[in-house]
């Protein structure tokens, strides 16, 4: 025991005393505590790329939920299309003195708060009629003489959600007149 303690006794270590012994075991000492740290760096540097990976796993998950909920959302306001269309057809349709009568009123108010709750949710009309055709965003019904390239009449309105489109517009696009001599 006595031969333990004499390494790290008031002589020992770094005083200066020049026995031999003490100064391979100084050496041995730093080396050790090198190889300490270079693990120590080791283990702060594998914890600090496992934390920013659970960061990263956190904030993708994040992502994913919130894409989840969207696209069932994107979902059921497809589902809700059709309907909003027979709301503009039955109230399109109702004139003379039926367009005054409350069951009107009433389709017509039941109409605006469905169209206003999808509205708030993200839904907007794809602007079409008078617009240039645009592939991503019409569909062409048909053709006919108008100015070239553009949309004549919408024949159903498209729509999109949260800036993905939901539905095309279905749209009739001008042609130019064609000559009897390039037919």
């Amino acid at each position: 025991m006595a031969s333990e303690a004499k390494g790290f006794s008031s002589g020992g270590l770094g005083s200066g005393h020049g026995e031999g012994g003490d100064s391979g075991n100084l050496e041995s000492v730093k080396k050790g505590l090198e190889e300490e740290k270079a693990t120590a760096e080791k283990y702060l540097a594998n914890w600090q790329r496992a934390e920013a990976d659970f960061v990263n796993y956190k904030r993708r998950n994040e992502q994913e939920r919130a894409e989840a909920v969207n696209f069932a959302n994107c979902g059921l306001v497809s589902e809700l299309l059709p309907i909003l269309d027979d709301f503009e057809r039955a109230l399109k349709n109702a004139s003379g003195e039926n367009a005054e009568s409350p069951w009107v009123d009433g389709v017509r108010l039941i109409y605006r708060k469905l169209k206003g709750v999808l509205e708030a949710q993200g839904l907007c009309v794809v602007e079409a009629e008078g617009k240039d055709f645009d592939p991503s965003c019409h569909d062409a019904a048909m053709c006919m003489v108008g100015e070239e390239g553009k949309v004549i009449e919408e024949v159903q309105k498209g729509y999109r959600f949260r800036n993905r489109l939901l539905r095309p517009a279905k749209v009739i696009v001008g042609k130019a007149e064609q000559s009897e001599e390039s037919a």
